[in-house]
């Protein structure tokens, strides 16, 4: 099932500025810190009362100050055409996993909001939280909370490393060796055209991702891989400082930096959050979840047949 074309209800985008942002326009903080859209078109947004500082319409011309709040009232649009579907792996009174397609956003972002996994679930389970979110091209296991006190647990366990996650990549190139343990920092970098992109930085927060060949193949490779943390785009990321990009992503480059040119979008890869393994949080017995993998990233796959 594909989306349609009706509008959603719209959205308020509402934020803190941040202290790096002292002294600018609220015109010059959206065009500086939101480049997806030009100068012009923000202070188009303006011009309409869209954008409030501090609770009241915003000219443009004011200057900021650390803690002000904007909020850019944003009017219903059209989304983007998206799988709206998912297939429920586990469920009971405290927690779902559920089986995400590529190209369904997890959570709120950019040009989604009614087009997303959380909206899709919210409609048969409204205290559906997802606990982890998956990248827009990434198919695979989510796995959510029911219940506030299920969450609490699950994302304790997060944080300390108690959740096994283990992923199916297809890289670009041969890989060279059997296993990779890759270890690159990974945080925010300035980007010519995105505003700050995560990416490969010694600035970052220390990452951890165990890649293993399963299969090669002509000019590519299949990797198994067990991440330790969770940061935002790691696989993606580590494969490609390790000189393995994903095959197809539109954003990172051989060493783990973006693409300058590149635009949104998070499509073209083939990247699959295949189990995870974790205590139960209210009974405490151990679980082993995963999603199905899709035919081009299981071993002994034919293009052609």
């Amino acid at each position: 099932m594909s989306a349609g074309a009706a509008l959603n209800s719209g959205y308020s985008y509402r934020e803190r500025v941040r202290p790096q942002a002292a002294g600018l326009s609220v015109l010059d903080y959206y065009a500086r810190f939101y480049p997806h859209s030009d100068r012009q078109t923000w202070g188009a947004r303006l011009a309409a009362g869209e954008v409030e500082l501090n609770g009241h319409p915003a000219a443009g011309s004011e200057s900021l100050r650390p803690g002000d709040r904007l909020a850019w009232h944003r009017p219903p649009w059209a989304e983007e055409a998206v799988p709206l579907h998912f297939s429920v792996l586990y469920e009971d009174a405290h927690i779902l996993a559920v089986h995400k397609p590529s190209g369904l956003p997890t959570l709120p972002a950019g040009g989604f909001l009614d087009h997303t996994l959380l909206a899709l679930l919210r409609r048969q389970w409204p205290a559906a939280t997802p606990l982890h979110r998956l990248g827009r091209g990434t198919s695979g296991l989510v796995l959510c909370s029911l219940t506030p006190a299920a969450g609490s647990r699950l994302t304790a366990d997060w944080r300390e490393g108690r959740i096994h996650k283990r992923y199916r990549a297809l890289s670009a190139g041969v890989a060279a060796q059997e296993k990779y343990d890759i270890t690159a920092p990974i945080g925010l970098v300035d980007h010519p055209r995105l505003g700050q992109i995560y990416a490969a930085t010694p600035a970052g927060k220390p990452s951890r991702s165990r890649a293993q060949v399963l299969e090669r193949r002509d000019g590519s490779t299949l990797f198994q891989v067990d991440i330790e943390t969770g940061r935002p785009h790691q696989i993606r990321i580590h494969l490609a400082s390790a000189g393995l990009p994903l095959l197809g992503d539109p954003l990172y480059l051989p060493g783990g930096q973006a693409r300058p040119d590149a635009l949104p979008g998070d499509l073209g890869y083939l990247l699959h959050a295949e189990r995870l393994e974790f205590r139960h949080p209210a009974g405490g017995e151990h679980l082993s979840l995963s999603a199905p993998v899709p035919p081009e990233l299981r071993s002994g796959f034919s293009s052609s047949g």
